[in-house]
């Protein structure tokens, strides 16, 4: 059963539960109410009755007098009033029907501690009534007794009243709380139903599907947080799908180079004189393969958040040693470096191989698009907590259509396939798993024909050392 259906056959079930609750409360609590307000109302007026007749010891002289009042006031209160003696005769009756009659059952105490007496009145009524006694006193002595009774059915006829009032409210306000549906199948329930599709899209492979709620809500942000779900799983699909086919391109390559020279050697095809510079190519594809598994095993262990070994040391030191090394390469470019530190030292806390391998990874890429006779510029600088290290370069920078790739795994832009032949396209994603495996940031900024500029910040050791 759909849930809408649920709730809604939940809200009439509840609806009627309530109503049936509702119903038998207010009878049972309307009909107590109005015997206590009729029985007290009509034992008021017996006592003022029974005050004119304690006046008059004999009481019989009054009786004359009484009588049409009693007729006004029992017309008044849809009821019939007596006037009886002690011995339980009626002495005189509003109605005129009782008069002379004796009850001999009569006995003025059968109400016990209640201030009423319902029932037949000793066998008096064919239907029921509700009675009140008060007695009439005189010299100290009982001479009498008024009795007021009010049918039953003239207090039914005001609980009837009273309840319709009650039923025709319930039913209004059950009526009107159907909005409730209404909001419920609008704000919960088409939404939940778009989401419930939604889910059924993705499940089946239709990443691209997106779930149309627009409110602000809980629902809003499930819907958006399952479409994010979506383009994210849809963009990994695709990033699989790329990454397989790069490894398989990366591999394939130098294996092929491989095969084949090895082929051509065993066939004659390469004569012995030249077998050892073709060996030497085979070991040149082969350490391109091993720095390929290098770095995809590199990868591998930022991405499983590997236990980074923290020390303190200067990042300035590390900068020049690392220039140090590129002595080679920048000699056959006649590139330069050009070193500027804030400080003569400064020190951060960092995973000191991993830094080193980011800082080595830059600045090779800043060799490799640099030009003949151009610098580089290496510096850090302090701002408030963290180091900031720059590396930029004096290239050809990278188009703003390859710049949001950059870091992303074996991508190369068309104008580095010609220049990093021997590179994986796994670089620069190592250089920004290793920053933000420590918690950091790095930013770049390139403008062709200008140059590139790699900016990573670290926390300052100084810094922690005094908090």
């Amino acid at each position: 059963m759909k849930l809408y259906y649920k709730f809604v056959l939940s809200y009439i079930i509840f609806g009627v539960a309530a109503f049936a609750v509702i119903a038998t409360l207010s009878t049972s609590l309307t009909h107590r109410y109005l015997i206590q307000s009729q029985s007290k109302t009509l034992y008021d007026e017996a006592n003022l009755i029974a005050g004119n007749f304690s006046d008059n010891s004999e009481g019989s002289t009054s009786l004359e007098t009484i009588e049409p009042q009693i007729k006004v006031i029992g017309a008044y209160l849809h009821s019939q009033i007596w006037v009886m003696d002690k011995n339980g005769t009626v002495l005189a009756d509003s109605q005129g029907v009782m008069s002379g009659t004796n009850v001999p059952a009569f006995d003025p105490t059968a109400g016990g501690t209640k201030n009423y007496m319902d029932g037949d009145f000793f066998g008096c009524f064919d239907e029921e009534v509700i009675s009140v006694c008060v007695p009439i006193t005189g010299n100290y002595k009982t001479l009498g007794y008024v009795v007021i009774h009010l049918p039953m059915s003239e207090l039914t006829e005001n609980e009837n009243q009273i309840l319709n009032i009650v039923y025709i409210t319930s039913i209004i306000v059950f009526l009107l709380s159907l909005i409730l549906l209404i909001v419920f199948d609008a704000v919960i329930y088409r939404p939940l139903r778009r989401i419930t599709e939604g889910a059924s899209e993705f499940a089946g492979g239709n990443l691209k599907h997106q779930i149309s709620v627009k409110s602000h809500d809980e629902m809003g942000y499930l819907a958006n947080t399952m479409n994010l779900m979506a383009r994210d799983l849809d963009e990994a699909e695709g990033y699989q799908h790329s990454f397989i086919a790069n490894i398989s391109h990366d591999f394939r390559s130098p294996l092929t180079s491989i095969k084949g020279y090895l082929e051509a050697i065993l066939d004659g095809t390469i004569p012995p004189e030249k077998q050892e510079q073709y060996l030497s190519r085979v070991i040149g594809e082969v350490d391109r393969l091993t720095k390929l598994t290098s770095s995809m095993l590199t990868l591998n262990t930022i991405d499983s958040k590997g236990l980074l070994n923290r020390t303190k040391f200067d990042i300035n030191r590390m900068i020049k040693e690392t220039a140090q090394s590129f002595e080679g390469q920048c000699l056959e470019k006649s590139i330069t470096f050009e070193l500027t530190f804030e400080e003569e030292s400064q020190m951060v806390y960092a995973d000191f191989s991993k830094i080193q391998q980011v800082i080595y990874n830059l600045v090779d890429n800043a060799i490799k698009f640099s030009g003949k006779d151009s610098s580089i510029y290496l510096s850090t600088v302090q701002k408030g907590e963290k180091i900031l290290t720059s590396v930029k370069d004096t290239g050809e920078g990278i188009p703003k259509k390859d710049l949001k790739h950059i870091f992303d795994r074996f991508y190369k832009s068309d104008t580095s396939r010609g220049k990093d032949k021997k590179g994986t396209g796994l670089g620069l994603a190592i250089v920004k798993g290793i920053i933000q495996s420590h918690g950091e940031n790095i930013d770049v900024i390139s403008t062709e024909g200008v140059g590139t500029e790699f900016v990573f910040s670290l926390p300052n050791a100084d810094e922690l050392e005094g908090e």
